[in-house]
């Protein structure tokens, strides 16, 4: 699998990421060994998890597998923090004590004594930003971490934070924003992208097949077994099924018979090589499916196809 920097870093990840969402939870330790294994064995090194996954379960599986399955020095770890959950409660908490103490337990349950990335989970509005800023500056002054990021940071957010990390001398510059980019989702196109372009910011699009909508599954019901489906995730892509994006999926599936591709493949190479992107995090919930994202390495759309999908899916 090819390799690319994390915006203007010396750090090269996979152009394609692992996400973790549903380990120890949807994902047990099996599958997620599986997972692991086909990802490395096909050259990927991102492995994407939060300290928030499954009140830390996702970061608990990771643990557990390092070593066993593959060597932790092979991997790039990122996680984050910030959103978590507390006796059934949503917590958003960009406080500077927060996220130390959030970031330690996760170095605990992961069982290194650094990860590659930590990012802030999300902004937070009655925070001050540069406390939040501080405990990055922390993380990576006390080796807890070797780069810093954000996530779900608009483009004026984005710009705010890595302006402040740049003015002062001796803050840890951001490396990248984690936002979701899919063709049934280009929002972040209008600020987020220019923004990060203009500051040096890699971006890692989270959901990159629109909630599994991109891969067609939803085009006639809702099948057993699928995210829709399950009690965790019904509301997230619930929202997305939509008479605007069944129009985006049926583009993608027209394409993808053409080139004698997957929908899945059609809709995540597009975005996997759109201008400013480093790389998609994808997430499976077994390994079969993983295998189907990772046939993209392979993939390249031609240019009268990549227009067509532009076309559709425009804002």
């Amino acid at each position: 699998m090819q390799q690319r920097h994390l915006g203007r870093t010396g750090l090269k990840v996979s152009r394609l990421g692992l996400g973790t969402l549903t380990w120890g939870r949807d994902t047990d330790e099996h599958e997620a060994r599986d997972q692991l294994i086909a990802f490395t064995e096909a050259g990927g090194t991102l492995l994407d998890t939060a300290a928030g996954y499954g009140d830390g379960a996702s970061e608990e599986l990771v643990g557990s597998l390092l070593g066993d399955v593959v060597d932790r020095d092979d991997l790039v770890i990122a996680t984050k923090a910030g959103i978590d959950r507390a006796r059934g409660d949503r917590i958003v908490d960009a406080s500077r004590g927060y996220l130390i103490r959030t970031l330690d337990a996760s170095l605990k349950r992961l069982g290194v004594d650094h990860v590659d990335l930590w990012q802030v989970h999300s902004w937070v509005d009655d925070t001050p930003l540069e406390e939040t800023l501080g405990a990055l500056d922390y993380a990576v002054a006390t080796g807890r971490a070797a780069y810093v990021g954000i996530s779900n940071y608009s483009g004026w957010q984005a710009a705010q934070a890595a302006t402040w990390q740049r003015a002062v001398p001796g803050r840890a510059a951001l490396a990248s924003n984690q936002v979701e980019y899919s063709l049934v989702n280009r929002r972040v196109e209008t600020e987020v992208l220019p923004a990060a372009a203009a500051l040096g910011l890699g971006v890692l699009p989270w959901s990159p097949l629109g909630r599994g909508v991109l891969t067609g599954k939803y085009r006639h019901g809702t099948p057993a077994d699928s995210r829709a489906a399950s009690p965790h995730f019904a509301n997230f892509v619930g929202g997305y099924l939509t008479e605007r994006n069944a129009r985006i999926v049926e583009a993608v599936a027209k394409a993808a018979e053409g080139l004698d591709w997957s929908p899945l493949e059609v809709a995540l190479t597009w975005v996997r090589d759109r201008p400013g992107v480093t790389a998609p995090i994808v997430g499976a919930r077994t390994a079969a499916q993983l295998r189907g994202s990772l046939t993209v390495e392979e993939c390249e759309l031609p240019p009268q196809i990549t227009a067509a999908l532009d076309d559709v899916s425009a804002l």
